[in-house]
């Protein structure tokens, strides 16, 4: 990989008209779109940072409310049709985070590394935006697995039960399966990220988001944040589930989907391209 740094802090008319021209964004100015966007969120402030998180942690728990509402209304089913309702059920809260500017740590796994890969942050600024934005994900995910279980059995549209049949899929496995079930997730929502980016309009980054993360709810993957709240909402209502399995959960399906969005996109996906820019001889985009 060359030495040389990716100059990501804009582009001029003609390169942005040359994009607006082509059929398919060109990978550069997906990479440099990629890098902009991550570095601009690791020099947000900490008080930013953690409301984005805190708001991505809340958004996306949408998805566990209607899955359990589903899952609680879907005796009359076969389960291959149960299991692709509640797949598109658990995409939604990802399009609400992403189309509303808030932050997840499975996405900025891929995300925040690009900078760090091109030498325009530190290890430290990194775990910093990892750090808040993990934690605060983490309180946003409490909060609303908290509001599940005490308003759905209140309101008659969640059945208790439905906590530790959702919790058990994923607590009910060894470290090893945990940890690559993890690293398929992360390495799917970076891909989420990078599509996102390459896409044109919000039609299209819809589309994108639902297939994704679909085909990740419907293959029961572990997802570090949709995940405990899911396990939350077992442990909170009483329904068998200990701490222990979800500290058990949480330590290796973070491990997962931090190797999986890190190097299986943002170290892959920066190195082809920039192994085709040198190859090709183009400049890189100036300020």
């Amino acid at each position: 990989m060359s030495a040389k740094k990716l100059e990501t802090h804009g582009q001029d008319d003609q390169g942005a008209e040359i994009d607006a021209a082509e059929p398919r964004k060109p990978a550069i100015r997906i990479l440099e779109q990629e890098i902009t966007e991550g570095l601009e969120t690791i020099q947000r402030s900490t008080l930013g940072l953690l409301m984005v998180g805190l708001s991505g942690g809340l958004d996306v728990g949408l998805s566990v409310l209607l899955i359990a509402v589903t899952l609680t209304r879907v005796d009359t089913l076969n389960p291959l049709m149960t299991d692709l309702l509640v797949a598109n059920m658990y995409s939604i809260g990802f399009i609400i985070v992403i189309l509303g500017r808030s932050e997840l740590f499975t996405e900025l796994t891929t995300l925040a590394v690009m900078p760090f890969l091109n030498r325009q942050t530190t290890i430290a600024g990194l775990g910093r935006l990892w750090g808040l934005i993990y934690v605060s994900n983490l309180v946003g995910g409490t909060i609303i697995a908290t509001l599940i279980t005490i308003l759905g059995p209140a309101l008659g549209i969640v059945d208790p039960s439905v906590f530790p049949e959702m919790a058990l899929l994923l607590v009910d496995h060894p470290w090893w399966v945990i940890v690559l079930s993890g690293l398929l997730a992360g390495w799917m929502m970076g891909l989420v990220s990078w599509l996102v980016a390459a896409s044109r309009d919000t039609i299209s980054q819809i589309v994108i988001i639902w297939l994704v993360t679909t085909a990740i709810g419907f293959a029961h993957l572990h997802h570090s944040i949709v995940g405990s709240i899911e396990v939350l909402t077992a442990i909170f209502s009483g329904q068998g589930i200990t701490w222990a399995q979800f500290g058990h959960f949480l330590l290796w399906t973070t491990l997962g989907n931090s190797i999986g969005g890190s190097v299986f996109v943002a170290l892959i996906k920066y190195s082809h391209v920039r192994s085709e820019e040198e190859v090709e001889g183009e400049e890189p985009a100036q300020a």
